[in-house]
């Protein structure tokens, strides 16, 4: 029993000791926003009823990950749509070549009035945010 206890505390004290080195505190990613081509809503919505919104963005390259959506809510109605994605900064192999892909976000409809969506592009040339619009009105109950 005593041996047992031993042998794990040697193995517990040998895993620490060949951790991870705390030495480097430079961060290995960093967020991004990815361009948003094309988003497929329904025509209208349904009051209290959840909607599948499938996204196609753009993954610039193969240090770029999507990581999921930020849907911000402007205004009562209003959602602005930004997919993100994270850089890896410790790859200097990356492939320069876009890829279109799309995932999707769950979106329930708590409001009677029209729901308009603002899905970010990519920003000009004045550093600004653009986006492009959809509107889906909300059926009566």
């Amino acid at each position: 029993m005593m041996r047992t206890k031993f042998m794990l505390l040697a193995a517990l004290v040998a895993f620490l000791s060949n951790g991870c080195s705390l030495d480097d505190d430079a961060p290995n990613f960093h967020f991004t926003a990815l361009e948003i081509v094309d988003a497929e809503l329904p025509e209208s919505f349904d009051f209290n009823r959840t909607y599948e919104i499938k996204v196609n963005y753009i993954k610039p390259d193969s240090c770029t990950n999507y990581e999921g959506f930020d849907v911000i809510k402007d205004s009562l109605t209003v959602r602005s749509v930004v997919a993100i994605g994270s850089v890896r900064l410790d790859v200097d192999d990356c492939t320069e070549e876009a890829v279109e892909q799309t995932a999707s976000f769950n979106f329930t409809v708590i409001y009677n009035e029209p729901y308009k969506f603002k899905f970010y592009t990519g920003d000009n040339s004045e550093g600004e945010a653009e986006y492009f619009e959809v509107i889906v009105p909300v059926n009566e109950p």
